[in-house]
């Protein structure tokens, strides 16, 4: 069983220096750093496609000016100095322990002065789903988790209609989908620096109704001065292509990483042909074995 690596422990080097808040017109490169999980070679079809995921997010986020990204594969990169002057990171893996940044207490320690310097952090999908030793040290990095037990999961569809005021916010555009939801997440104590952005539940179908039970997407400006953004959706490659849910996560990207957001929200448009080019291909997962039933 991995052990929790907390802050407090003398391996963790703390950094006083707090990220900047950039302007996206400023000159200074806004850097972001896109970490894509092992993606199966046998799936579905743009199923849990973190590297496409993370391809198209790329090219989304390449469309504000002096935005610079860096794509890892495979969960963690060969040379972490990739991490060095980046204004945010972005986790978008599998969960339950299998994100590569758990793997060991190095990671973990670099992960935290990643933190501890500032950096934005966004979760996305399982990246949210963590072993209950590693909760509090992953509730201090993005503000809520995912936790079996008193978490929920599963597929259902959703209409995301209201928003709040938060630039996260700013042009998203309403959007109805079947998604891979996590909800039921567990936060920081009193919800203190968190803002919903997106409730997603089977009982009240998207709407802020399903109160914190049901949020799938918030932001946490942390204690230390930076920010964190998750969302619990994005199962299929295929929910890019929502104008909508792109926009919310291409905003919280850019607000993790300190840029302000124009009021009709960040450029973040992408041609359909295009979208589905970015698809890892999968080979076919074996088909279930048919039962038939005793005459």
């Amino acid at each position: 069983m991995q052990t929790p690596f907390h802050a407090a422990t003398p391996f963790v080097v703390i950094l006083l220096a707090m990220a900047p808040i950039h302007d996206i017109m400023a000159n200074e490169p806004i850097r972001i750093v896109l970490v894509a999980g092992e993606t199966a070679k046998k799936d579905k079809l743009g199923h849990h496609d973190y590297v496409g995921g993370c391809k198209c997010l790329a090219e989304l986020l390449h469309q504000t000016q002096n935005v610079e990204t860096v794509t890892v594969e495979e969960g963690w990169p060969k040379d972490e100095s990739v991490f060095a002057k980046t204004s945010s990171v972005v986790f978008y893996t599998d969960g339950g322990g299998k994100q590569a940044f758990l793997e060991n207490r190095e990671r973990i320690a670099r992960v935290q002065e990643l933190v501890n310097s500032g950096t934005g952090i966004v979760l996305i999908h399982q990246a949210l789903d963590f072993p209950e030793q590693f909760a509090e040290q992953a509730k201090s990095w993005s503000g809520g988790v995912y936790l079996q037990g008193p978490s929920g999961r599963g597929h259902w569809d959703s209409k995301h209609v209201d928003f709040p005021n938060h630039p996260i916010a700013n042009g998203v555009v309403p959007w109805e989908i079947n998604d891979g939801w996590l909800n039921g997440l567990q936060f920081v104590k009193d919800m203190k620096r968190i803002t919903p952005l997106v409730w997603s539940g089977k009982t009240y179908a998207g709407s802020r109704a399903g109160l914190d039970a049901d949020i799938v997407a918030f932001a946490y400006d942390r204690p230390d001065g930076g920010r964190s953004f998750s969302f619990s959706g994005l199962d299929a490659h295929s929910a890019w292509s929502l104008p909508g849910m792109r926009q919310l996560v291409v905003n919280g990207v850019l607000w993790s990483a300190g840029a302000s957001i124009p009021e009709s929200g960040a450029p973040c448009s992408i041609d359909e042909t295009r979208l589905f080019e970015m698809q890892t291909p999968r080979e076919a997962p074996p088909a279930k074995p048919t039962t038939t039933k005793a005459k």
